[in-house]
């Protein structure tokens, strides 16, 4: 795939490169699942419902306009898997496969755009983090598959429960959510399973640990002890941890007592299922819960945590936890009046800062201005747009149940949204906007301005 688009793009920057990479792989698979082997009726899919199938399943988000166990065939399912899974761990991770697989040479043009698609900075081990990206894969995929199969062969014997468990490990870990289980109903995603402690727990494990970023992996692996780990895996650890408990807190005090949502679970079963909530809205697209039938307190918590997201360099979506720290943390120093922004004893530089305004400024921008659109084009409240192209934008995949009804113009719109999201709103702009960068021949004096 790298010779291919190499040769294609005439070796561009390596943010191109992803950006090109990934769109690639959408059109492939939207062909693929086009074609009458995909579906069960073995009939043309029409343009639309595949590439948007093909683009959820890519960016790992999880929305579709068709049930994927009622309408997929079993070579349809399995494409889907493969491009949840590419799209999760990124195409040149896959292409890096096969690279160590056949012991060709990785050049350093491969290794930067290795370092792009994992969100770091230095190509330095590169090689070395990714063999560790496909062995942990592997390795909790292979754990979460085999717990699921035992639960699923309980309830659809054991050929189909294996499927089922491998299937709904990979979209686990890589925050797709993508499932099989609405042979019955229709989008009914894990909701049979709302209070079963054995899927929702496994999924619950995959999620986050496909969350919270290989780098984060990586350094636990190495370091092992929190005092010795990095700043980047301090606040993703603290930030992942804390959304976790504050959105479990929240689910439960919003919806205790809704009769559509945890108020018809026993205690216990409410207690998991809010847990579950607050974990599948950081991009996992799994739903336990109706969400349509949420509070409207519970749907604008929902909008915030989907896009924030997972963390840097993850399988998953959004905003992302540390450019949600680093941006609480400059508000708190802003408002003591300091000028340096410092947590665990460590400086964050101005360019991070810089970065993180960007993307909240890009990703709210893009968010509201795509619900006022959404909710004016479909005639719909404006509440449960925002929480679907929250979702696209997050790729969080969670639906309240508007988007197959929506017209051609918010699929597409939602389409775009999902590929900004998962590509990245910094890699897009480094992609396509950055030129070649030469040092600044004139400095201006500094100007003041009121803020605040």
């Amino acid at each position: 795939m790298w010779d291919w688009l190499n040769r294609r793009t005439g070796g561009f920057r390596p943010a191109l490169m992803m950006v090109i990479g990934f769109l690639a792989v959408i059109l492939t698979g939207a062909a693929l699942l086009s074609t009458p082997l995909a579906s069960r009726t073995g009939t043309w899919t029409d343009p639309m419902t595949a590439l948007f199938t093909a683009t959820s399943a890519t960016c790992v988000t999880g929305l579709v306009l068709v049930d994927t166990a009622q309408y997929w065939s079993g070579f349809g399912q399995m494409v889907l898997l493969l491009l949840i899974q590419v799209g999760g761990l990124g195409f040149m991770t896959m292409a890096t496969l096969f690279s160590l697989l056949t012991r060709r040479t990785i050049t350093l043009r491969e290794r930067m755009v290795l370092s792009t698609g994992l969100n770091l900075t230095d190509p330095a081990g590169i090689v070395r983090l990714t063999r560790r990206v496909l062995l942990g894969t592997l390795a909790f995929e292979g754990a979460g598959a085999a717990i699921l199969a035992g639960r699923f062969s309980m309830d659809f014997g054991l050929a189909e429960g294996i499927k089922l468990g491998v299937f709904h490990a990979v979209s686990a870990f890589c925050n797709a959510g993508f499932d099989l289980l609405g042979k019955e109903k229709a989008f009914a995603s894990v909701s049979a399973y709302v209070d079963d402690p054995v899927v929702c727990l496994t999924l619950m494990a995959l999620i986050i640990i496909g969350g919270l970023g290989f780098f984060v992996w990586s350094d636990v692996y190495e370091k092992r002890r929190f005092q010795r780990f990095g700043l980047h895996t301090k606040l993703t650890l603290v930030t992942t941890a804390a959304l976790i408990l504050l959105g479990w807190l929240l689910t439960l005090w919003f919806e205790w007592t809704n009769p559509a949502t945890l108020g018809a679970l026993t205690p216990p079963g409410r207690v998991l299922a809010a847990g579950f909530q607050s974990v599948t809205l950081r991009t996992a697209g799994f739903s336990a819960l109706d969400q349509g039938a949420l509070t409207d307190s519970s749907l604008g918590m929902a909008v915030i945590w989907m896009l924030i997201g997972g963390s840097p360099g993850s399988t998953a979506g959004g905003l992302k936890t540390v450019t949600a720290a680093v941006l609480l943390l400059a508000a708190w120093t802003a408002v003591c009046g300091k000028t340096d922004v410092i947590a665990f004893e460590r400086r964050i530089s101005p360019r991070a800062i810089m970065n993180a305004v960007t993307m909240l400024v890009v990703g709210t921008v893009f968010t509201v201005g795509g619900a006022i659109i959404m909710s004016h084009i479909e005639a719909l409240p404006l509440l449960p747009c925002l929480y679907e192209v929250a979702s696209a934008f997050g790729t969080a995949g969670l639906s309240t149940g508007i988007t197959p009804s929506l017209s051609g113009f918010s699929h597409c719109m939602l389409i775009a949204l999902m590929y900004f999201g998962r590509v990245g709103v910094l890699t897009l702009g480094v992609g396509i906007l950055m030129r070649r960068q030469s040092p600044p021949k004139i400095a201006y004096p500094e100007g003041s301005v009121m803020v605040g």
